[in-house]
């Protein structure tokens, strides 16, 4: 399959690629677009046919669900059985934005959509290129992040033309996502809000909405192999690069002296040692590739290139990467359930 490649807008999407774009979600192709969070995968989400070649795209197992992304809220009430009031006043309050909420479906919805699941992922993303792409083409675009499964989700095109060309019908390049990191997923589904998915919004952000809003208990610890997943990302390992990742954690001086002694062991043996640090720490380790994720007290500027950086280590030869860590308040939640992950909950203490 030849991938097109356009250009566009990200403030201003010309009302001719925005067409293009749509018109091949409408006959059944799929399009990576850009969003506030990262790059999508889109596809019909009411096409069968559309939904399991996005999963054979991305080598996606099929029990981890999509997200359906419309882009205005009168297309929400097809696609569900019911809005609950706590789901109604998060959307008054974040929608459009980086925020999915689970909701029981209707009977338009493929269980193909849902992972076999008979609830459904729903989002309404701020960005204006995802927002026409999806009104344009009149449908809701189920949209997985535009990787191959497993691997750190896309933040620039390039991210998606080195994972996906050549396996989707286009790739619409609309510049570098914003916030870096997958939007946020709730459960709305019973009495009380639980967060399956932590991103830009936070706990305490829909706390101020709604009041008690829970964390699953799989967001942090590594889940049971009989997990069926309502969330995608929830079971498997994700956002990995080809390197070994490790965390380190424990005071900042023990962190860098416990780095700094595995990567002269790790090139005594011939590997290529890589070290993901901060502005104030990226001068004192002893690696071949060091690469500040930002300020720590900065989380946006961490988050937005978290990703990025995963795949740089790729793209450099890198065998073994080390990772400081970060608080798990606020944004910093998401921050570390992506590198538990991608680090399979590996783990050291320095002190």
């Amino acid at each position: 399959m030849e991938t097109k490649l356009i250009r566009i807008s990200p403030e201003n999407p010309e009302a001719d690629l925005v067409e293009q774009a749509a018109k091949v979600l409408k006959e059944g192709g799929l399009v990576a677009f850009p969003t506030e969070t990262v790059y999508g995968l889109g596809g019909n989400g009411l096409d069968i046919e559309a939904c399991k070649n996005i999963y054979i795209a991305k080598g996606r197992p099929s029990d981890n669900p999509l997200i359906l992304h419309i882009s205005q809220i009168s297309e929400l009430r097809p696609i569900v059985r019911e809005i609950p009031l706590a789901a109604q006043k998060l959307m008054d309050a974040f929608w459009p934005g980086p925020l999915t909420m689970i909701f029981p479906k209707s009977h338009i919805v493929p269980l193909t959509t849902t992972g076999g699941l008979d609830t459904v992922a729903v989002r309404f993303p701020s960005h204006p290129v995802a927002m026409a792409i999806i009104r344009a083409s009149g449908l809701p675009i189920a949209g997985p992040s535009a990787n191959s499964s497993g691997k750190p989700s896309p933040t620039r095109a390039s991210h998606v033309e080195f994972d996906l060309s050549g396996k989707i019908d286009m790739i619409v390049d609309g510049g570098a996502a914003e916030w870096g990191l997958e939007s946020t997923i709730v459960d709305v589904t019973g009495e009380v809000p639980v967060i399956l998915r932590p991103g830009a919004i936070t706990k305490e952000m829909m706390e101020a909405v709604v009041g008690e809003v829970r964390i699953d208990p799989a967001i942090l610890t590594k889940p049971s192999d009989d997990l069926k997943p309502k969330a995608p990302g929830m079971k498997y390992t994700h956002y990995s690069p080809k390197a070994k990742v490790t965390l380190v954690k424990g005071n900042t001086e023990a962190v860098i002296s416990k780095v700094n002694e595995l990567c002269v062991a790790e090139r005594g043996q011939g590997k290529k040692t890589g070290v993901m640090a901060t502005e104030k720490t990226k001068g004192y380790y002893d690696a071949d590739v060091v690469l500040s994720l930002g300020d720590r007290d900065k989380l946006e500027e961490i988050g937005a290139n978290l990703f990025k950086h995963l795949r740089k280590f790729d793209y450099l030869g890198v065998d073994t990467v080390y990772s400081e860590v970060f608080s798990e308040e606020g944004e910093g939640l998401a921050i570390m359930n992506r590198l538990n992950k991608a680090a399979g909950y590996c783990k050291i203490d320095a002190e």
